[in-house]
């Protein structure tokens, strides 16, 4: 676990010196969770390969739920201070809220499309 959360340290701090990821380095994260609606927040960067492959299901999930539920991405190597913020160990982290706000269920690494659409459900959203 130690040696995971140097590596993550590491990379994070050459990553985010080294990326911009476009104009996404000016732009301020969104507000996160969102008010009223149950909010994935997903935490990674442009960059990495499990994040990338994750990219196609958050913009399928994002017009699939609209209205539903709040999609959101933060790059953590732009926005280092969400990482922090959140306590990110690795990436990608996902981050489900309750209509309230409550952080109800954390996973670390690729998550499929099903498994989040299991979790969104068992917060309501269908």
């Amino acid at each position: 676990m130690r040696k995971t959360t140097m590596w993550l340290t590491a990379l994070l701090l050459v990553a985010s010196s080294s990326f911009t990821c476009g104009d996404t380095a000016t732009q301020s994260p969104e507000e996160v969770p969102k008010k009223g609606m149950v909010t994935l927040l997903d935490l990674g960067a442009k960059k990495c390969i499990p994040c990338k492959m994750m990219a196609p299901i958050l913009e399928e999930l994002k017009r699939e739920y609209k209205g539903k539920a709040a999609i959101v991405f933060i790059d953590v190597w732009v926005h280092r201070e969400e990482a922090r913020k959140y306590g990110i160990r690795t990436i990608p982290t996902q981050i489900f809220f309750d209509k309230s706000g409550n952080e109800i269920f954390r996973h670390e690494g690729f998550m499929d499309k099903k498994s989040v659409v299991r979790e969104l459900g068992k917060l309501g959203v269908k």
